[in-house]
């Protein structure tokens, strides 16, 4: 479980692919912390830490998390947002995040807004995954609050500590992300079409 919160952005330093896995290699601050076995959220993905060395971790994205997300289009230099899990007793500064992204989607626009930005995503309205208006919704592991909810598509406003302090400044039309809804929401959802096959 985590939060929302990143604590750190890394670089993707290597790439490995073997059979239908993806071994991928961060530089990062925060890796003399980790150990082996540790979660760790990237761009909102949980995936378990299998090797240190020194200030480089390494991670494996099986078949299934790369067909669901962005990490299939990670390269050499890329930047990713990092949280650890979350403690037990500690605040839950963002919103409940399980790390199990639901589905990617596209940047249509960016707007720098005197002093913040609003960002803009559309996605497969398809799969059934819903916002609605100041919901919460988890973008590369960022937890952000739903303006401008749409059936395919909604925005986010970026304050200035975000924009710096994960890889949204990376962002341009045309950018995929990872999508984690709502949990809550998706209960909700799923209840709702399972009355209406009764």
């Amino acid at each position: 479980m985590f939060t929302g919160i990143i604590e750190a952005i890394g670089t993707i330093s290597n790439l490995k692919s073997e059979q239908d896995n993806l071994h991928i290699t961060v530089k990062s601050g925060i890796t003399p912390e980790l150990k082996i076995d540790q979660s760790m959220a990237h761009n909102g993905v949980c995936l378990t830490v299998v090797n240190v060395n020194n200030d480089e971790y390494t991670v494996t994205a099986i078949k299934e998390t790369l067909n669901k997300t962005n990490l299939g289009l990670l390269e050499i230099g890329s930047q990713v947002n990092l949280e650890r899990a979350m403690k037990l007793g500690e605040r839950l500064d963002g919103h409940m995040v399980q790390g199990h992204v639901d589905q990617t989607a596209v940047c249509t626009d960016v707007k720098e807004t005197n002093g913040s930005w609003e960002f803009t995503f559309s996605y497969d309205a398809s799969l059934n995954n819903i916002t609605i208006e100041k919901g919460s919704i988890t973008i590369n592991g960022t937890s952000l609050t739903v303006v401008n909810s749409k059936k395919d598509s909604f925005s986010v406003a970026i304050i200035p500590y975000t924009y710096h302090n994960t890889n949204f400044n990376t962002f341009k039309i045309g950018t995929v992300v990872n999508l984690e809804f709502d949990v809550l929401g998706k209960y909700v959802s799923r209840l709702l079409e399972l009355r209406n096959t009764i």
